[in-house]
């Protein structure tokens, strides 16, 4: 899988805003922590709280998870994979636990974060759901194995790995404490209570409910409850929202970045363009663009060639327009997302992830003192929460492992604590 066009379009986006080469950064100088991640299906805000769960009135205290449950990563994700009151569709083979492990270093101008993990799967999950031609229509092919139309065999599993960094100041009440579980809610995707297209569509304007804070709405429990502009405004002025970060091995890191977007009263991207973009034209309901027949070797793919060949449609590479009369076939598929340098603030984070034997290893750049309006700045001397998770193995929403918060100082003692270059 190493095309010359694909490292140039890498070498390319990661070389600007760069003090450190991280290639050349001797990682085995610099200190490992491993974080151990498990499976928490759908243990929720809400669940936590309630008489269900056995530490709910430590939690309703604002008591860290961590307190009661550090060391019983295994046990928890090993009782939640298997199925039961938080997992009614248990995945076959899921993992219940894993190993992240995490390096930090810095220097005047970045933040340098490296993780290691080992996949479930025997390949990296680098393919994301396709557009299909039926000969009439252009539907979608391949979903994440959580999904109804995959666990009845009606669709293929195909979706791609995943690794979110979660980063607070101190500004969001509570997060320090509880991390991630403060932003999923009954409502969201793959969880109880799942709100419909039309009830999120009349509340929100959206498709679906994601991730939002307790602050922002009126009850913390009832995601409708909105609170106005004005006051999501302020909560937002006063760095009231959660860094998010996500490097995704089809969407990012082959145009060498990984997302930076924010949780607020819902999940959020930066302001600018993505590194991926809609490969549907809604209006004429056919693709945008096709690949170049001259580097791809065809304008298309086919369901035989997935995971035997790189399925990344990259614009101003290996992309051109879609031609509606170029003989199209039942069968050809072209990706549903096609990728592109990402610009403004939705463009600080830069990354690089490798997969050999079984494990991805992800160099990931941030620049120190980002002013956005949208970004927790990080800073020499700084001591940050974070909390991490991994998806893979052809799976997306709770189907992920999470860690419980941990903390990531600059030059300042952490649970992980960043090592100042020279």
């Amino acid at each position: 899988m190493k095309r010359l066009w694909l490292a140039a379009a890498v070498t390319l986006a990661m070389a600007s805003a760069m003090a450190a080469d991280p290639a050349k950064i001797n990682w085995s100088k610099v200190p490992a922590t491993t974080v151990p991640l498990f499976y928490p299906g759908q243990s929720s805000y809400e669940w936590l709280r309630s008489d269900k769960h056995p530490g709910a009135q430590g939690v309703q205290a604002n008591l860290p998870c961590a307190g009661c449950h550090e060391g019983q990563q295994k046990k928890l994700g090993a009782k939640v994979v298997k199925g039961g009151a938080l997992e009614p569709t248990p995945v076959k083979g899921k993992d219940a636990y894993k190993e992240l492990k995490v390096q930090a270093a810095y220097d005047d101008q970045n933040a340098y974060l490296r993780f290691q993990w080992k996949t479930n799967a025997r390949r990296p999950g680098i393919e994301y759901p396709y557009y299909r031609f039926d000969g009439k229509e252009w539907k979608v092919y391949g979903e994440p194995r959580l999904n109804k139309a995959v666990r009845e065999g009606k669709q293929p599993p195909i979706y791609e790995d995943r690794l979110t960094l979660m980063i607070d100041d101190g500004k969001v009440p509570v997060f320090a404490a509880q991390g991630c579980w403060l932003t999923c809610h009954t409502g969201e995707r793959d969880m109880p209570g799942e709100a419909s297209k039309a009830d999120a569509q009349k509340v929100l304007k959206r498709n679906d409910v994601r991730k939002y804070l307790p602050l922002t709405r009126t009850n913390p429990s009832d995601w409708t409850t909105v609170k106005s502009d004005e006051e999501l405004a302020k909560l937002k002025a006063e760095g009231g929202f959660v860094d998010l970060v996500q490097w995704r091995a089809h969407r990012s890191n082959p145009v060498g970045g990984a997302d930076d977007g924010f949780v607020l009263q819902y999940r959020l991207f930066d302001k600018g363009k993505n590194h991926f973009a809609s490969n549907m034209d809604n209006e004429k309901k056919v693709p945008k663009l096709m690949y170049d027949a001259r580097k791809f070797k065809s304008k298309a793919t086919t369901a035989k060639d997935v995971r035997k060949r790189d399925p990344f449609l990259i614009k101003d590479v290996n992309a051109v327009a879609f031609d509606p009369s170029a003989g199209w076939k039942e069968g050809d598929m072209l990706p549903r997302y096609y990728l592109q340098p990402a610009e403004d603030s939705a463009a600080d984070n830069k990354a690089k992830g490798t997969w050999k034997n079984g494990t991805w290893t992800v160099v990931l750049i941030r620049p120190l003192g980002l002013a956005n309006a949208d970004d927790k700045a990080l800073k020499d001397g700084g001591v940050y929460s974070v909390g991490f998770a991994v998806h893979d193995d052809n799976i997306t929403t709770r189907g992920h492992q999470v860690s419980f918060v941990k903390t990531l100082g600059f030059g300042a003692k952490a649970d992980i604590r960043a090592v100042k270059l020279k």
